[in-house]
């Protein structure tokens, strides 16, 4: 397959705002995705999950050692749930071909509306602490529900897996969004990593595109988190809100009003 220069060049710069996205909120893979399948004409499914993934995985990982540097992160539940989503994300990428092209919309679009709903319901979610939330038996949902459930989503469909994952432990276990943000990047580097080791060895990587994408991914992810680390909670629920309602306005119209 081979790129123009304007695709070549709108699809980095879409890696740079998915850096910064996945960084402050999660959420990237819905941008950059989508800019894979259309900006790649006639690329596959699992190969444009696969490049993803090569893409992410870089932001991810430096967002994740961004976080730890400057702010606390709960390994007592972000490191098991991490080992467990290697493991998932690669069975669900194992699947991913299986999937058509269309399905993965219908189903983010549920969930995105669910997060809206909910985020706006409870207005004080993530905004503060809730450390009374964070007991033996929420830890362990939590590690379930990011580590295997969370993770199998990503390796099999992948968009809007660190949102999820931000909702999760700012749900369960009474994280602010700041130190949510934190655990679920270090958790997204796991379902990254899982998932591009079965694309790769199946071939469904264009890794030339991918490392270029992950330079890009990597400057909007280093930039997102001192982004959110300096302004608070306050400003990721912000961010999470507005993405989340813009990523539902476009899927649904591509669902929906779209050729």
């Amino acid at each position: 397959m081979d790129l123009d220069p304007l695709s070549l060049t709108t699809l980095l710069a879409v890696a740079a705002m998915a850096g910064w996205v996945d960084a402050v909120v999660g959420g990237g893979g819905l941008l950059l995705l989508p800019a894979l399948l259309v900006g790649a004409p006639g690329m596959p499914v699992a190969t444009a999950l696969g490049t993803n993934k090569l893409a992410a995985i870089a932001g991810t990982t430096t967002a994740a050692v961004t976080y730890a540097r400057r702010t606390k992160v709960d390994w007592a539940v972000a490191g098991p749930a991490a080992g467990l989503a290697v493991l998932c994300a690669g069975l669900g990428a194992a699947l991913a071909g299986s999937v058509p092209g269309a399905a993965y919309r219908p189903v983010v679009l549920v969930v995105l509306v669910t997060v809206a709903v909910f985020v706006v319901a409870r207005p004080r979610l993530g905004v503060v602490a809730e450390p009374q939330r964070r007991t033996r038996g929420r830890m362990v949902a939590a590690v379930a529900v990011a580590g295997v459930g969370i993770a199998l989503y990503d390796g099999l469909i992948g968009p809007g897996t660190g949102t999820f994952l931000v909702l999760a432990f700012t749900a369960l276990v009474g994280a602010d969004f700041v130190h949510g943000s934190a655990m679920a990047k270090v958790v997204n580097a796991g379902t990254n990593l899982g998932a591009l080791v079965v694309f790769g060895l199946t071939g469904h990587v264009w890794w030339l595109l991918g490392a270029a994408m992950a330079v890009c991914n990597i400057a909007g992810a280093v930039l997102g988190a001192r982004m959110a680390l300096r302004r608070g909670s306050g400003f990721v629920r912000v961010v999470l809100l507005v993405v989340v309602l813009a990523l539902v306005g476009r899927l649904g119209y591509e669902q929906w009003l779209a050729g």
